[in-house]
Order: structure tokens, then C-alpha cells, then sequence
């Protein structure tokens, strides 16, 4: 499975699909928190999960109230 033809057709859409709500649902968040919207925005339609982890991490906990 180390060959990316031998995934089927409706695998393609669904990574395609994770990746971009990922990358929509960051630059959204980071707009309305004022943090790089376009920054987090194309990262998040790289890699799955780990730009949401990071901005969970960089943006969302470093803006709480301690």
C-alpha cells in the first residue's frame, strides 16, 4: 500500500475533502481571532492533523485567560 495508485478513486476525494473543511475551519477561526488567517489557512490544506493540533496549541490555548 506504499504506492499512491493503488488507492481507490473515493479515497483521493475523502483525503481531499478532510484537508480542505481542515483548511477552511482554520483560516475561519483565525480570522475572527486575528492570527494569520492565510498563514493557517494553507497549512491546513497540506498536512492532516497536525496544523489543527499546532494551532490548538500556538493560537487557541495561548489566548485563554490563565
Amino acid at each position: 500500500m506504499n504506492d499512491p495508485r493503488a488507492l481507490p478513486w473515493w479515497a483521493w476525494v475523502l483525503v481531499g475533502l478532510i484537508l480542505g473543511a481542515q483548511g477552511v475551519l482554520l483560516f475561519l477561526d483565525a480570522r475572527r481571532r486575528g492570527a494569520r488567517a492565510w498563514f493557517w489557512g494553507l497549512i491546513g490544506l497540506i498536512h492532516f492533523p497536525t496544523p489543527t493540533l499546532l494551532y490548538w496549541l500556538l493560537v487557541v490555548r495561548r489566548g485563554r485567560p490563565h
